[in-house]
């Protein structure tokens, strides 16, 4: 698989990484442990040196599984994780004060078993912490040797220039994919400008450009689309229209309609890497295949064309997580 650069620090990374938060949390219950070890490592195999984890993914036990999978290989790859939660939990109140990301720091080294953080993402804009003292924070973590590169996640395009402005940003982690188009509005074009690359999470719509969800589909108790606004019976039966124009271009390609999801993500700027996350090892192949799809002109011209007529129905977020998002 061929290597992307984000940023102009040099990270590179491979064109698609793997998002690890599924084996552990928010879809349903975790996959076992050995069983996600074997993923992690079955797609080091198949080409993945890109690996996306977090604090708040458990809280703290996907931290774990990431450290524990990639030890035999770790000088070979890059491991991002992200702060900002109070004690590590997404469901409380947001944390990125300079001594707590430093806290954060030593105990995630230990969690996933390395002497350095390749890249350290703020997990949400923290609005009682200026942006610049946490960029500060990060840039005296950098020369301390514990992280190499500096990440921001779901930030807007004034704190990403504030932030960088302090410690050069590698790469912005937002949601963009064909059913989330949002960040072409402002944030490509800043990170265009800037110089720094961006990894989309959620690049095939939280499963549901796979095509293998439909309005009858039903979900675990705990699986985190159950209050998504998207994902009501209603908005997934709207929703169709962009699969099957999926499965369309998909077909003249022999192809699925998530590997042309991803392609067209990858298509879209050299500066992109997607992490589609996975449980399962015949989606991993099936995701890593993509990279090896190329659109033609016509191809993206014909999803650009189609995608245009079809509005897609249903919030991205409930509203007490959209607060978080954008600042």
């Amino acid at each position: 698989m061929e290597n992307r650069k984000l940023g102009n620090n040099g990270l590179e990374v491979s064109a698609l990484g793997l998002g690890c938060m599924g084996l552990s949390f928010g879809y349903g219950p975790a996959t076992d442990t050995q069983d996600a070890i074997k993923l992690i490592r079955t797609a080091f195999e198949r080409g993945v040196t890109f690996f996306d984890t977090a604090e708040a993914y458990g809280p703290f036990v996907n931290e774990e599984l990431v450290g524990e999978a990639v030890a035999p290989f770790r000088d070979q790859i890059v491991i991002a994780t992200k702060f900002g939660f109070e004690g590590g939990d997404s469901r409380a109140g947001l944390d990125s004060k300079p001594e707590t990301i430093k806290a954060y720091v030593e105990s995630a080294l230990k969690r996933l078993k390395t002497d350095r953080i390749d890249l350290l993402y703020q997990h949400r804009v923290d609005p009682n912490v200026p942006i610049e003292e946490v960029a500060g924070t990060v840039k005296e973590l950098i020369q301390q040797g514990k992280v190499k590169y500096f990440g921001l996640s779901e930030a807007g395009a004034t704190t990403i220039r504030r932030a960088h402005a302090i410690q050069p940003v590698s790469a912005l982690q937002s949601e963009y994919s064909l059913w989330w188009r949002e960040p072409e509005l402002e944030i490509i074009p800043a990170l265009e400008e800037l110089g720094i690359g961006f990894v989309p999470f959620s690049p095939l719509g939280k499963g549901f450009l796979t095509g293998k969800i439909d309005e009858n589909t039903t979900f675990d108790s705990t699986d985190f689309r159950n209050i998504v606004p998207r994902f009501t019976a209603e908005a997934r039966k709207a929703n169709q229209a962009l699969v099957e124009l999926l499965a369309k271009v998909a077909q003249e390609k022999n192809a699925t309609p998530a590997q042309i999801a991803l392609a067209w993500l990858l298509a879209q700027k050299p500066w992109i890497a997607p992490i589609p996350g996975t449980t399962k090892l015949h989606r991993l192949e099936e995701n890593v295949g993509a990279a090896e799809i190329e659109l033609s002109e016509n191809d993206l011209r014909e999803i650009e064309e189609t995608a245009a007529k079809i509005d897609v129905k249903g919030d991205r977020y409930p509203a007490h997580l959209q607060k978080r998002v954008g600042n």
